[in-house]
């Protein structure tokens, strides 16, 4: 392979074409494609060799990147493929050998209903404060879901936002909204730096790709209770655990402090799942969790194991529950009986709702 450029931009063209998710490289074998969830050979191409991943890699990263990578054998970057899509990638090490994750992000950012997600999630792209986060393992579209509310703030309303990312995904361009993208390690030296920032950047909506440390958390809290709107993600499965999980990250002397900051600026958290189509491809099963008196109450009383109740009996104030959304999948004939019951938290409950 002579032109590492445009045979990779051929492999682009096939992920696109294939409606894949995700393209693997690594030394020893053929290029591998996630195609609605399931790993996939492309079987017309080459094995890869130890100088086609270098060939690769000059093509993928910057000099910086590059240096980065050989020093710390991890990098994060994105790849614009085009004028129509991105990639978000990972450069590893594995046995010795350098490998690459990349992962497709659509030029045209896809609204809320075009992602088949549900209308009460709106709502929260027209609130002035609170803090909202959406939550899930790793490929589930917790980036694509946070890009739609933003997109929406940009269409509808006139503010400041501001992105923290690592790296920047999607691209948007202003519209209504003044929007600012910022790239750890680029534009900014972390996470936590760029967010104590925004208290100076006359900043009214904010998005943090990703919650990584206590710092960073505390001051996202302060920043939705000072009058800003901030989104986040977290690696968590649902509104219990995401709520333990930031609680537990903090020292026990700080953990009531952080409770009573959560119960008075959380605004809701917005579970999701891609699940395997029956006529093919993905759709979301989600859970949604609308922070109400009771909710606030649980927190600051430390019983958030009770919230689960709350989501299951709080449909008339919006909120959904992930057994229910798994129950209308299968009834609408839009997901197997085994793929409800592969996603369920309490596959008991599911039962009783099938």
């Amino acid at each position: 392979m002579a032109d590492y450029k445009q045979k990779l931009g051929q492999l682009m063209d096939q992920i696109v074409s294939q409606g894949a998710s995700d393209l693997h490289l690594g030394t020893g074998t053929q290029p591998v494609a996630r195609v609605s969830g399931t790993l996939t050979p492309l079987l017309t191409e080459s094995v890869i060799a130890h100088e086609d991943m270098q060939g690769f890699i000059d093509v993928l990263l910057s000099a910086d990147h590059k240096k980065r990578f050989l020093e710390t054998q991890e990098i994060d970057f994105s790849y614009a493929h085009g004028d129509t899509v991105r990639f978000r990638g990972n450069g590893y090490f594995e046995r010795g050998h350098m490998a690459i994750a990349l992962r497709l992000i659509p030029k045209v950012i896809r609204s809320l209903p075009e992602l088949n997600l549900p209308p009460m999630l709106e709502s929260f792209a027209s609130r002035e404060q609170g803090f909202f986060l959406v939550v899930g393992p790793v490929g589930q579209g917790k980036t694509t879901t946070l890009a739609a509310l933003i997109e929406k703030i940009n269409t509808e309303r006139t503010e400041h936002i501001i992105t923290i990312e690592d790296p920047i995904e999607y691209i948007f361009e202003n519209k209504k909204s003044l929007i600012d993208q910022r790239e750890v390690r680029v534009d900014t030296s972390d996470f936590h730096a760029a967010l104590t920032s925004v208290f100076r950047q006359d900043v009214d909506v904010v998005m943090i790709g990703e919650m990584r440390t206590p710092e960073t958390m505390a001051t996202a809290v302060t920043a939705a209770e000072t009058g800003h709107l901030v989104f986040s993600t977290l690696h968590t499965n649902n509104a219990s655990q995401t709520l333990d999980r930031i609680i537990d990250s903090f020292p026990a002397n700080q953990q009531d402090q952080i409770r009573i900051q959560l119960a008075g600026s959380l605004a809701g958290i917005f579970s999701q799942r891609l699940v395997p189509r029956i006529s093919g491809g993905l759709i979301p099963a989600y859970e949604l969790l609308v922070t109400n008196n009771a909710v606030a109450n649980l927190i600051r009383e430390k019983r958030t194991h009770e919230i689960q109740t709350v989501i299951e009996t709080g449909a008339e104030e919006g909120m959904v529950d992930m057994n229910r959304c798994l129950a209308d999948l299968v009834r609408a004939g839009e997901i197997s009986v085994e793929s409800a019951y592969s996603r369920s938290w309490n596959p008991k409950t599911l039962e009783r709702l099938l």
